[in-house]
């Protein structure tokens, strides 16, 4: 979490709002003291997740099962030795 002052806080106020949305939490203050905390919406980023793992779930069915050989040699793949 970091802290911004209130004055900056309404100068970068969509700079900032980015920063929450990519998961981050803001503290703003005034003359040193916490007014108010800015926090990622829960159920917005759990969606984004449900959404991931449904992708990674259809392209599972898509491409069938990869053995730990060819997870090795893809990952080897290039590497001089």
């Amino acid at each position: 979490m970091r802290d911004i002052q209130a004055s900056d806080a309404k100068a970068r106020l969509p700079q900032i709002l980015d920063d929450v949305e990519r998961g981050e939490t803001v503290r703003i203050t005034r003359h040193g003291r916490p007014i108010a905390r800015l926090v990622p919406e829960v159920n917005r980023r759990q969606e984004e997740i449900d959404r991931a793992i449904e992708s990674i779930k259809a392209l599972r069915a898509r491409t069938g099962s990869i053995t730990l050989d060819d997870l090795l040699s893809a990952r080897d793949e290039g590497h001089k030795f």
